[in-house]
């Protein structure tokens, strides 16, 4: 008769209770140095805006003798009537003109540009891009008696392709830097996948380059429009009359032309910059993806 001599199994014990996944978590205040810097800057940023605004609002006495911080007892518009008297729009007019003239003229050529830059391997392709880079490293003034005498030459002296010509040719170069590095973040797939249907160069370009590019392209436009809408060293060498100046050259002009009133200028000074806040919260996102590399992506 045999015996079973197998052990009988231990009795099981019930598994330890898993944690609540819902329990209290402690609360998280966020990061408060970092919260502090974006308070103290904000203040760096604002203060200086509302001093131009509200002294642009007060008489030319109050301006010269009171605080800027504080509020004007008597708000008036006056400044703001003067300075659109003054031949304000007119300035404003031609550097509208600049400005789109010159955004126009860099997209144009420094989108193909840099379409070659990315997609041709040859020596020469490689050539022309670190010449277009070798244009960041010079600058404007060092250029300006040759730049003068081929105006001259070319007479355009005193014309508004005098200033758009030059502002887009030095817009160029950081142009063609930003669009290429946006190129190189289309995959070579998309790429191969086009041509494997037939799809010409040109066709890659339009279809494929510039829809994924268009942050990059952003980016290009804003910053050759602000270089255009800040620019002075050529509107001042390269135009003398009164109907070619832009608005840095014409805010320069009214210094000597209101002499010490502060309050016209600063008035001035609100009214030209008005065009670039309006803008920016469009093209604020833009302009931050196309710097940070990422493309149309």
């Amino acid at each position: 008769m045999s015996v079973d001599t197998r052990r009988a199994a231990p009795p099981t014990t019930s598994a330890p209770r898993a944690r609540s996944t819902t329990a209290r978590r402690p609360r998280r205040w966020g990061n408060p140095l970092a919260g502090l810097g974006s308070l103290v800057w904000l203040v760096i940023v604002l203060v200086p805006l509302y001093t131009l605004v509200s002294s642009s609002l007060m008489y030319q006495d109050e301006g010269l003798s009171g605080d800027p911080l504080a509020l004007p007892s008597h708000p008036t518009l006056e400044n703001y009537n003067s300075v659109l008297h003054s031949g304000f729009l007119t300035l404003l007019g031609n550097t509208a003109i600049v400005a789109a003239a010159t955004v126009a003229i860099v997209l144009v050529l420094s989108v193909p540009v840099a379409y070659v830059a990315v997609r041709t391997r040859s020596r020469l392709s490689s050539l022309a891009f670190r010449t277009f880079l070798l244009g960041v490293a010079i600058p404007a003034q060092a250029v300006i008696v040759p730049l003068y005498l081929l105006i001259g030459k070319m007479g355009l002296y005193d014309t508004l392709p005098a200033i758009i010509l030059p502002t887009a040719a030095f817009a160029m170069p950081v142009a063609v830097l930003v669009l290429s590095g946006t190129m190189r973040d289309v995959s070579e797939e998309m790429y191969e996948a086009m041509a494997l249907d037939g799809a010409t160069p040109l066709r890659m370009l339009w279809q494929l380059a510039i829809p994924m590019s268009k942050a990059g392209i952003s980016t290009v436009a804003i910053f050759s429009a602000l270089q255009a809408w800040n620019e002075f060293l050529f509107p001042l060498i390269l135009t003398q009359s009164e109907e070619k100046r832009v608005l840095t050259l014409g805010l320069f002009n009214f210094m000597s032309q209101f002499g010490v009133n502060i309050p016209a200028v600063l008035a001035a000074i609100v009214l030209s910059v008005v065009p670039i806040f309006a803008v920016y919260p469009v093209a604020r996102r833009a302009l931050v993806n196309g710097l940070m590399g990422v493309g149309g992506k």
